[in-house]
């Protein structure tokens, strides 16, 4: 009976992947792609590539070919079930982007254009804005899943090790922000920039809503008889540190030590597993936070 629940979440958490991966495909190929609105991560790169090589280079192959070598220097740093689940999830994307490229098309142009609109210019502010709120809901289930597609979070991760003094959401904007700026050079346009930011942020808000919420961290307490193996799976899958406190228990009496971690929004998934994983038993709270200062998140000195 373990086995099959075993097999059975294993084929849901895929499922959901795929599903995740698919919808960002559509929304990458319905709103996006067509209208040059490159909003950053290796999709906007690679729609870029696409135009520029005059539509010879595939977006969807583009963007399993750049995350090759980022899989291959990410493995030790993203953990074994995140990097299959991940290197899947972007097989999937790449696929189906390159897959239904020719139908995605033929429906933007049969149900987006509206006959009886007297205005023939295609509305790339709307398109931009439903793009990446799609996107948001694809990538969403993709994270919730343990998993990513890939790009530049991955590529951020790796820079961290360079980059110390930046954190991972910093070089992750600082990567979307020169891909923008690429799409800008390359189109030369400006406005397609102004686009993709409408995109991008759109995207990033849809995610955060799905994932953890609103905010971009999250602290967790978690009070657990197995603190010891938690902390150290936080401290070596996560690279977040961790405070223990010491508390007692009013009801028993006994002394306990309390967990104390501060996270990303996109490893939030992580922890609950690697808590679970532990201890199901554990007792966690997730509380918003405004603001973090100090290593791994903002500085105070304003860098």
């Amino acid at each position: 009976m373990s086995k099959l629940k075993s097999i059975l979440k294993f084929l849901k958490v895929y499922i959901l992947i795929t599903i995740g991966a698919g919808i960002t495909a559509l929304a990458i190929n319905i709103f996006l792609v067509p209208y040059k609105i490159a909003p950053g991560g290796l999709s906007g790169l690679a729609t870029v590539l696409f135009y520029i090589s005059n539509e010879k280079l595939p977006v969807g192959a583009s963007m399993l070919a750049i995350n090759i070598p980022l899989f291959l220097l990410g493995y030790k740093i993203i953990g074994r079930k995140f990097f299959f689940r991940t290197v899947y999830g972007t097989i999937v994307l790449s696929a189906i982007i390159d897959l239904t490229e020719a139908y995605s098309y033929d429906f933007a142009e049969r149900i987006l254009v509206d006959s009886n609109y007297l205005v023939s210019t295609p509305d790339i502010f709307l398109y931009s804005v439903i793009g990446g709120f799609i996107s948001g809901i694809g990538l969403g289930i993709v994270l919730k899943m343990d998993a990513t597609t890939g790009g530049t979070e991955l590529a951020a991760k790796l820079l961290n090790k360079i980059f110390k003094n930046m954190t991972i959401g910093q070089l992750i904007l600082w990567l979307d922000a020169l891909i923008i700026l690429f799409a800008i050079i390359a189109f030369n346009s400006i406005l397609i920039g102004l686009y993709s930011l409408v995109s991008l942020f759109i995207t990033t808000k849809v995610i955060d809503a799905m994932v953890a919420g609103v905010d971009n961290s999250r602290a967790v307490l978690i009070i657990s008889e197995h603190q010891a193996e938690i902390s150290k799976r936080l401290l070596v899958e996560l690279d977040r540190g961790v405070t223990e406190l010491k508390g007692r228990g009013v009801y028993s009496g006994k002394d306990k030590e309390v967990l104390l971690c501060v996270l990303a929004r996109t490893q939030i998934q992580q922890l609950k597993q690697i808590v679970l994983e532990v201890d199901k038993n554990a007792f966690m709270i997730l509380a918003e936070v405004n603001e973090v200062l100090g290593e791994g998140f903002e500085t105070n000195d304003g860098k």
